[in-house]
Parts: structure tokens; sequence; C-alpha cells
């Protein structure tokens, strides 16, 4: 079947199977390769992106529920003013190790960095919760994160 849909800005028509997950689209439909596979039932976060600005596992959602929704991917984050900040401090701190999660980490982060500007410790271990790193990078991610919201120089 056919389906349209908004893909960081850009429009485009895909005719995949309702059930096929987001995340198979993504990579393998339309070639955008950032957002990883890790699970496939939504628990480790790597293949987390936006949708309407909401961090969502891509894994586990139809490409049916998409619908006229603005997905956002790791490729197009950068283009936005927290998605910058967040990539940047990521650097700054060095967080990646391996990098397989890192995608998903930073779509999780922008998110909870659009929601809240300041978030607290309680509030980062609250929203990374779902990211899983197998390298444990958790305290310079929490740093990046402290650093994207400005907390941190």
């Amino acid at each position: 079947m056919a389906y349209t849909l908004k893909v960081n800005g850009t429009t485009h028509t895909v005719d995949v199977d309702a059930a096929t997950p987001l995340l198979w689209v993504l990579r393998d439909t339309l070639d955008l390769k950032g957002s990883k596979f890790g699970c496939g039932t939504g628990l480790c976060g790597a293949c987390t992106v936006h949708i309407n600005g909401v961090a969502m596992r891509s894994c586990v959602t139809p490409i049916a529920g998409v619908g006229t929704s603005d997905v956002t991917t790791i490729e197009a984050i950068g283009e936005t003013d927290t998605g910058k900040k967040v990539q940047e401090a990521w650097l700054a701190v060095d967080v990646a190790q391996c990098g397989y999660c890192q995608p998903g980490q930073i779509m999780s982060a922008t998110a909870l960095l659009n929601s809240k500007p300041k978030p607290t410790d309680a509030d980062i271990d609250t929203h990374m919760s779902g990211n899983i790193c197998r390298c444990a990078t958790y305290n310079r991610i929490r740093t990046a994160i402290k650093m994207a919201s400005g907390e941190v120089a």
C-alpha cells in the first residue's frame, strides 16, 4: 500500500505493508541509516526519532500509524536549534565510545531539552532511562545534556 509521509521536511511516498515499522521504511526504503536497530521491541532507544517533536521508538511504530506527522531523524536534528546544541555538546564532551546508541541518545536528549530546557539530574535520569548505552557513557551523556542546556560551560 502507498503511504505519504514527511521526513526531515521532505515528502516521500512509499509502497510498503501497513505493519512495516517506520525504522525499516527509514533505513531500507528512504536510505536514512542513522536510526539504528537495537532490540526491535522499543526498549533500547537506538531507533529513536521525533514524530511531531515527540521522541518515539521507530522499531515499534507501524508506518500506517505515522499518517501526516512530521518525522525528524538524526540526519536532520542538527538543523534545529536544540538539536545543534546537543550535537555540539556531544562532541565537546566526547560522549560517544562505540557510538551505536548515540543517534537515539541525541534524539531523546533533544526531545527532553525541547520540553524542559533546564532539566534536573532526576529529569535527565527519568527521560533518558529508555536509552541503553552498552559502553555506559551515562555520566558523559548527562554532562552533555547539561552543557546543551547552558547549565555547564
